[in-house]
């Protein structure tokens, strides 16, 4: 895997994966939600977007099959995961669970 990935995972901070494809219209969508969320808790997390056609490994280590999918990861260890567009609040209070 990765190193770089896992250094960013593997934070006290939660971090937040999309995994998205340039293709995907529901990955349109999530990206100005993602900018909102980012704006509302700032440095409480960290959030990255992973391009699954130019990361297929590690696309295909987490077992995502759909886009857009998102995982949240705190120290390392995926504490939830989704696929699909989720509205900024649901996003933010699964965040916020996890802190």
């Amino acid at each position: 895997m990765n190193n770089s990935f896992s250094n960013i995972i593997n934070s006290d901070t939660p971090v937040l994966v999309d995994f998205f494809a340039n293709w995907c219209g529901p990955c349109k969508m999530l990206a100005p939600i993602l900018k909102d969320v980012k704006q509302e808790l700032e440095d409480t997390v960290k959030i990255i977007k992973i391009d699954v056609d130019k990361n297929q490994p590690l696309a295909a280590k987490f077992q995502v099959r759909g886009v857009p999918t998102m995982i949240l990861f705190k120290n390392g260890k995926q504490v939830w995961r989704q696929s699909g567009v989720l509205q900024k609040n649901e996003i933010i209070n699964i965040i916020k669970s996890n802190l």
